[in-house]
């Protein structure tokens, strides 16, 4: 059915009026937020792309000193909650009587999705360091703001968001295009153009020839050249995903509890979508294997009465893509609790998860 204008027209109204509708909530995620993050100014634009949160943050203390930072993250539909974090630092700036220094620090943000009424929409929730995110260290609270105090690539997308620029292609292309760092390049010094110097010489005077003795050449025969011997080896056959679990240290990241009937696992790539790919070991058996991870969530679902009292979930990298090391981020979904975790896999390492029956 197409999507006369006044339907478009009447989204943002709904979604002004009411935070009840999950779908509404979940499009309107999509803007300009602005409040303080771990009591530091900032200023996050987030664009919702599937079940994927991108976009990007800026801490600041004014227009000429901040630092940018490209987001990725997750929006649950079911209690309207948003987690994003902090991927990379792609811009820096700092002003010649700077004191402080914001967002030294990469966070990671978990926030409730409300509308208090008349119009305003907020996130409130809690703050950790990236690398640490079990023990929070500050409050998040941000308010929609209509309007940007930094101007960027993601302006065109949240300005025309409802009537077109979500599509995905649209959303992925100028992704790629935040990710490039801003390097200040110093000036080329070129040396000084050296000039041609005219040097003369004394005139030659003409001595009498001689008569000489011509020399005789002797010439010898050239040598047999011995060509080296080449010894033709078999190629040597690339592991099999079960070798790689076997030989591989298993390095334990966290214990999960198991509780009610189903387990339900979403695996994200953590940094940029560069190929990496997957496989999954329950233990010790092969559960999954070529999982690609993208910026959208691969899904899969395990009955808990089924699993043992402690299971482990082995990661094991098929490949490090094209930026080494192979990094997920998972989220692991029991009744109305959530759990993540970072997880990363090298050529000589595989995560583990500890799954616990409580």
């Amino acid at each position: 059915m197409k999507k006369t204008l006044s339907h478009i027209l009447f989204l943002p109204f709904l979604a002004l009026s009411s935070c009840v509708s999950v779908g509404v909530s979940a499009q309107m995620i999509t803007g300009t937020w602005k409040g303080k993050i771990n009591r530091q100014k900032v200023e996050v634009k987030i664009i919702q792309n599937g079940d994927s949160l991108t976009g990007t943050s800026y801490y600041y203390e004014s227009a000429v000193n901040y630092r940018r930072y490209t987001i990725k993250g997750y929006f649950d539909e079911e209690n309207n909650s948003a987690v994003w974090w902090d991927d990379q630092l792609v811009e820096e700036k700092s002003g010649k009587f700077s004191i402080s220094t914001p967002g030294k620090m990469p966070m990671l943000s978990r926030a409730d999705f409300n509308c208090p009424g008349g119009g305003t929409m907020m996130l409130d929730g809690k703050v950790a360091k990236k690398d640490n995110e079990i023990n929070p260290t500050g409050d998040v609270h941000l308010v929609k703001s209509p309007s940007a105090e930094f101007e960027d690539e993601w302006d065109f997308v949240i300005e025309n968001y409802t009537v077109g620029a979500n599509d995905p292609e649209i959303i992925d292309s100028i992704n790629n295009l935040s990710q490039r760092p801003v390097i200040a390049l110093a000036p080329v010094k070129t040396k000084p153009e050296e000039k041609p110097v005219a040097i003369i010489s004394p005139p030659i005077t003409e001595k009498p020839k001689e008569a000489k003795e011509i020399p005789v050449v002797k010439k010898e025969l050239p040598k047999e050249e011995t060509k080296p011997v080449v010894a033709v080896s078999e190629p040597v056959k690339a592991p099999t995903i079960e070798e790689k679990f076997i030989t591989r240290t298993k390095t334990f990241v966290k214990e999960i509890p198991l509780t009610g009937d189903s387990l339900e696992l979403r695996f994200y790539d953590n940094a940029e979508v560069d190929g990496d790919s997957i496989s999954l070991f329950l233990n010790g058996k092969l559960l999954f294997e070529h999982i690609r991870l993208t910026a959208k969530a691969y899904t899969i679902k395990l009955p808990v009465s089924e699993m043992n009292e402690t299971n482990e979930l082995i990661m094991v990298a098929e490949n490090l893509g094209s930026i080494p090391p192979n990094t997920s981020y998972m989220v692991a979904i029991l009744g109305d609790k959530r759990y993540d975790a970072y997880l990363a896999s090298t050529e000589g390492s595989s995560a583990m998860i500890k799954l616990v029956k409580k």
